[in-house]
Formats: structure tokens, sequence, C-alpha cells
């Protein structure tokens, strides 16, 4: 049972964020791998699917027929779904376009959280973490012995104030990351340059495996402003919820903001980049997907044959029955 034809497809890929950045991270992995050819769909070509094409060189789709789809989004499953086993990748429990589609084959999900939820409307999922290219994220430059520098990748205002009024009572320097301000391809240089990152889920993982310690926080739009704080000590817990705030649901002021500052430690970007290491390797969670995929597949055949089994006994004479046996032994 061999994957040959993969497809990655996602809603969109015009903008940068950490589906995007998944999706990319993603197809990376695969077209390491010598036995399996990649393309890519989305309803929203962009930024991101330029350098997808330009940069790793993979096609936009192409064929009638896929071994399996990888798909991020509903939108793309009602697409896709006829075109071969459909895997759709849950990353949330909120968006619109995280909920799980029935034309689906299977469902994996991010975190504990999301197979909880995709449980809570009748779906199995399988949980495999958000993965990272550790080759591209990685300790570039060694964090400092006291805090120093710290970087804001949260996306909203009302979040960066807070965090900016922080570093002012704690004596350190801030800098904001804003993608939805300014487009930064290249943000694991932003990250080397920071002592601790601020953030949420893909934005913490990129900065635990550049080695820097997370405090997990920020403001969004769909829900409301909370965060684990400095996650040296819970990041299994923080990690049921894809570091997203929800397992504390702490309100951070400026000055509790702060206080968590307090607990930076230099030798905690070692503990992280362990971490990101032996539980986001994304060569790590491709096997897994395959796995699963593999797994399911198997399943399949096993239960087509058993029901074969069944009708034929009921149907044939015992000579017939002793063929279709030594047919089914030596296949």
């Amino acid at each position: 049972m061999q994957i040959t034809n993969v497809l990655v497809a996602t809603n969109h890929l015009n903008a940068l964020g950490g589906s995007e950045t998944f999706v990319y991270t993603l197809i990376e992995a695969l077209i390491k791998r010598s036995n399996i050819h990649v393309e890519y769909f989305t309803l929203h070509k962009g930024i991101v699917s330029k350098n997808i094409e330009e940069v790793l060189g993979v096609s936009y789709m192409t064929k009638p027929k896929y071994d399996v789809i990888f798909a991020n989004h509903n939108t793309t499953i009602p697409y896709l779904h006829k075109k071969g086993f459909t895997i759709q990748i849950c990353h949330g429990i909120f968006p619109v376009l995280e909920q799980p589609s029935p034309l689906a084959n299977a469902h994996i999900s991010i975190s504990q959280e999301v197979q909880s939820h995709l449980a809570k409307k009748g779906f199995n999922s399988l949980i495999v973490l958000n993965g990272i290219n550790i080759n591209r994220f990685y300790p570039a430059k060694p964090i400092n012995k006291t805090l120093t520098n710290v970087l804001s990748l949260c996306k909203t205002k009302e979040a960066n104030n807070v965090i900016k009024e922080a570093c002012k009572i704690s004596g350190v320097h801030f800098v904001e990351a804003n993608m939805h301000k300014k487009k930064t391809w290249n943000v694991e240089e932003v990250i080397n340059e920071a002592d601790i990152v601020v953030g949420l889920g893909r934005s913490a993982y990129e900065a635990m495996s550049c080695g820097r310690p997370v405090i997990v926080f920020d403001d969004r739009t769909y829900f409301e402003s909370m965060g684990d704080g400095y996650i040296r000590n819970i990041l299994g817990l923080s990690i049921q919820n894809n570091c997203s705030g929800r397992y504390s649901k702490t309100t951070y002021t400026p000055a509790l903001l702060a206080s968590e500052m307090l607990k930076y430690k230099q030798e905690d970007g070692v503990y992280f980049k362990n971490f990101a290491l032996k539980e986001l390797n994304i060569d790590i969670m491709v096997d897994r997907y395959i796995e699963y995929w593999k797994s399911i597949e198997r399943a399949m055949v096993e239960r087509k044959k058993n029901y074969w089994i069944i009708l034929l006994k009921k149907h044939t004479t015992p000579k017939l029955r002793a063929n279709i046996k030594r047919l089914f032994e030596k296949n």
C-alpha cells in the first residue's frame, strides 16, 4: 500500500498566517520523499502559493485522481472529495472553516481540544500536533542570560498595547511583528532576535523550535483576551489547547504579564527546543499522516474482504468456496 500522488489543499494562500505556513511546511516535508508526487489546491492564490510554485516547484492541481488529499478548511472538500481519499486536518474549534466536513473520509485534529470538539459533532479523529520545519526554525542566535528583548507575534492592537506596557514595566525592549500590518516571510529571523516570544498556536511552536521561551497570550476577535502565560511548567497542558490560552484562561494586565516575564531563564530555551525536536517535527507528523491513511485503507480492505467471504458462504458450493479461499490466500 503505497502513496504516489498527494494533493494538499487549503481555502486561501493569499496571506501570511498559521494555516498558510502550515500548508507550505507540509508540502516542504512531502516533496523530500522521492516516492511521492505533490500538488496543491486553493480557492485563493497569493503570496504563499507563489512561493509554493516558485520556491518549492510544486504545481497547482493537474490530476483527476490522487491517492490521498490532505485538506485544510472545509470549503475545499466539496471540490475535491471525489478525487481521492480525503483527510481533513482541523486546526481550531471556533472558525467556520475549521469545522469538520462529512464529505471527508477521515479527520486529523491538531490538539486534544480539537479532537474533543470533533467528537461532540460525531467525528472520530487522530491527534497530530502542528508540525514545524525544524531545519528552518532553529536557534540561529543564543538568547541572553537576562531578559532583554521581547517579540510579539500577536495580531491585534489591544494585545500589543498590553505587551508593550508590560515591557516598559520590565525594562526590556519590545518588538512587534504583526503579519497583518507587514508581511514577513522570514519570520524565523525576527524570532531569533528575541529572548521571549509572545503569541498563540503556531507562532508559539515556531518560537519553541528556535529555542525561545514562550508566553502564550493574545487578544483575538473570535474569543476574549486570555493566555497561559510563561508556559515552561505547563507546556503539556497548554499544548492540549494548541497553546491558545484556553487552558489557564487568564486575563493579563500589563503588570501581570510583566510578572510572567520575570520567570524567564536562559536554560529554558534548550527545554523548548528539545520539545520541538521530539514533538513538533513536521517529518514525524507526515509519517503519522501516512500511517493513519494506511491503517484506514487496511481496515477498509479487510471489511470488504470479510463482506465477500460472508456473502460467498451463503451463496456458493463447497468446491467454489475452496477455490475462492485459495484465491484470497494467494493475494
